[in-house]
């Protein structure tokens, strides 16, 4: 009798390791770290901005729509926040929106740069367009690995064997994509306008 017991605990152990008893927990928390990565790295380019924006200033006065399109921009990006273990698809989409909408301002700002060669060639200002460009990269490869993350999840609580596992024990639901059109949609909202 206890050999039976001993069998059948072996074998629902095996089971339910085999259908994401671990993996699920553990791929919901890569999927929270991803997400936090992804807002460091947004977080990361606010604190750039205003830096950027004051080396451009003394060059550019007479450019201030463009500025303060960049200011408020950052203003309703900074005033965004998501709690990765609680994200709903429409938080997430209005935080995709702000972030894109600050991307736009700062490509037009960045167009604006190439009207002023002295400004272009001011060290802080080089620097600080660097550091931009390495954090904009930084964010693509963050939400990439936050896509993949989402993909991995949303595979084991709908696949099975591992969805039976999350139907018994863990009633998780599929996790929102990140959606790349609201991103192209809001820069595509408002183009930069070049003029030569």
């Amino acid at each position: 009798m206890k050999q039976v017991i001993m069998s059948v605990a072996l074998g629902a152990a095996l089971f339910f390791t085999g259908c994401g008893m671990q993996s699920i927990p553990t791929q919901k928390n890569e999927v929270d770290a991803t997400l936090a990565e992804v807002t460091n790295q947004y977080k990361r380019r606010m604190d750039l901005i205003p830096n950027l924006v004051n080396v451009v200033q003394g060059y550019a006065k007479h450019e201030k729509e463009t500025l303060t399109g960049v200011v408020e921009a950052r203003a309703k990006a900074t005033q965004m926040t998501i709690d990765p273990s609680k994200a709903t698809p429409e938080q997430l989409l209005k935080y995709q929106q702000a972030q894109g909408q600050l991307s736009s301002a700062l490509g037009k700002l960045m167009v604006i740069s190439e009207n002023y060669p002295q400004l272009k060639a001011d060290a802080n200002f080089r620097d600080l367009q660097a550091q931009l460009e390495g954090t904009e990269n930084r964010i693509t490869v963050a939400r990439n690995r936050y896509i993949e993350s989402i993909k991995g999840f949303n595979n084991l609580v709908g696949v099975p064997p591992t969805s039976w596992t999350n139907s018994i024990l863990y009633h998780h639901e599929k996790m929102p994509q990140w959606d790349l059109a609201a991103d192209e949609k809001a820069k595509s909202e408002k183009a930069p306008e070049v003029k030569f």
